[in-house]
């Protein structure tokens, strides 16, 4: 692959995985090989503690970044020039990348910073730092050295075989390779919240699958439309996500029809919980994931918390419970679901809302309406009519 594009891809949290390491290392390139394989001509390797990726010339360097910044795990990417462990070679190179700096950013000071990772290199780094600052000041006149505040760091990083030269360090999101922290099953509706907690579960490494309730004809299809469109924005981080869809309409109604009005929400929750934990088991699911909010709305107090976690065995995984609403909003717009999850489409939890909900249920009271239900028939019958449907990147 001549003249191919370099980038080095680092990673964060992986790092401090001990024994473990090389597991999670092996985890990451493989995911970055299965989002860079649309790419021609792609190369994932590791490389003295660095993950290299190079590709076609030709290929976007846009389009690489944006690609590999989505995957959990990576810390940071830089693109780069290679060039042999040559002190001449490593100048001239140098020389040139400055050259391309002050064409694309305008620069007029600069920094040489060198890293020797291979110790047996002869020129220890403060001298690389020294030798190549100079010989990029006489090939290029109009650079001053500032070391405090300049407007480019040039980075030398020496390794083994090859030593790569970046001036950048795009950030990426971090967090643990997906697929190394099993697979959980997020409660997905169509507002702003719970693509969020599935995005932030994804990123200590849990893969994701979905339910999710509607009440139709109630809730539209418009809204079931809006809900794959999510899940199809969240594919771009997460992979492949399972949709199962359940219509809880005729539990709402029995709910109504049989129980203290104010208890309706509670036990709607309760039922849908039930029903998640019957799916994430069949899906081999380890946990439910939800985007309650500690206080936001009724169901969402402590009180009601502790009543909806009675419903199941499975453990609860609530990511956003302490978040502000700001917080969750600002991070929907970075991974770009706000758009989307704004949209005016009703969902089940719209649809038959007491005009004064329970916000401190007993769990004795919730038991003692629920007997009133035929709750094993209608979860059953709920279940025979899931449907399920699968969402690609």
């Amino acid at each position: 692959m001549e003249n191919r594009k370099t980038y080095i891809v680092r990673y964060g949290e992986v790092a401090l995985k001990g024994g473990n390491k090389p597991y999670f290392e092996r985890m990451l390139m493989e995911r970055i090989r299965k989002v860079l394989k649309k790419f021609t001509e792609v190369q994932v390797t590791r490389e003295d503690g660095l993950l290299v990726v190079r590709t076609a010339p030709e290929v976007s360097e846009e389009s690489i970044l944006r690609e590999i910044g989505k995957v959990f795990g990576v810390d940071s990417i830089s693109p780069a020039v290679e060039v042999t462990c040559d002190m001449d070679a490593i100048g001239e190179a140098a020389v040139a990348y400055a050259k391309g700096l002050i064409a694309s950013k305008d620069i007029k000071t600069f920094k040489v910073e060198a890293k020797r990772g291979d110790k047996s290199f002869p020129v220890e780094s403060p001298e690389i730092s020294r030798k190549i600052g100079a010989k990029i000041l006489v090939g290029c006149k109009v650079l001053k050295v500032d070391v405090h505040d300049p407007d480019c760091r040039i980075f030398i990083h020496v390794k083994r075989e090859r030593t790569f030269i970046y001036d950048d360090r795009i950030s990426a999101f971090g967090g643990l390779p997906l697929g190394t922290n099993g697979k959980g099953l997020i409660l997905l509706s169509g507002g702003i919240d719970s693509p969020v907690a599935a995005f932030l579960m994804a990123k200590r490494g849990m893969l994701i699958e979905a339910v999710h309730f509607h009440s139709y004809p109630y809730t539209s299809e418009r809204a079931w439309e809006k809900v794959k469109d999510l899940a199809g924005i969240l594919t771009a981080y997460c992979g492949r996500i399972r949709i199962h869809t359940v219509n809880l309409l005729p539990i709402q109604e029995e709910i109504v029809a049989n129980c203290p009005e104010e208890e309706t929400t509670i036990l709607v929750r309760r039922f849908m919980m039930k029903i998640a934990e019957r799916v994430a088991k069949e899906t081999n699911c380890c946990v439910l994931i939800t985007g309650e909010n500690l206080g936001q709305v009724a169901s969402q107090t402590s009180d009601a918390l502790v009543v909806t976690d009675a419903a199941v065995s499975l453990p609860v995984m609530r990511p956003l419970i302490a978040a502000d609403k700001v917080e969750i909003i600002e991070k929907a717009k970075e991974i770009g679901t706000y758009e989307t999850s704004i949209l005016p489409y009703e969902d089940c939890c719209t649809v038959f809302l007491p005009k004064h909900p329970k916000t401190k249920p007993k769990l004795a009271e919730i038991l003692k309406s629920e007997s009133l239900l035929e709750c094993e028939a209608l979860i059953e019958a709920a279940m025979a009519g899931r449907e399920t449907v699968t969402i690609n990147p």
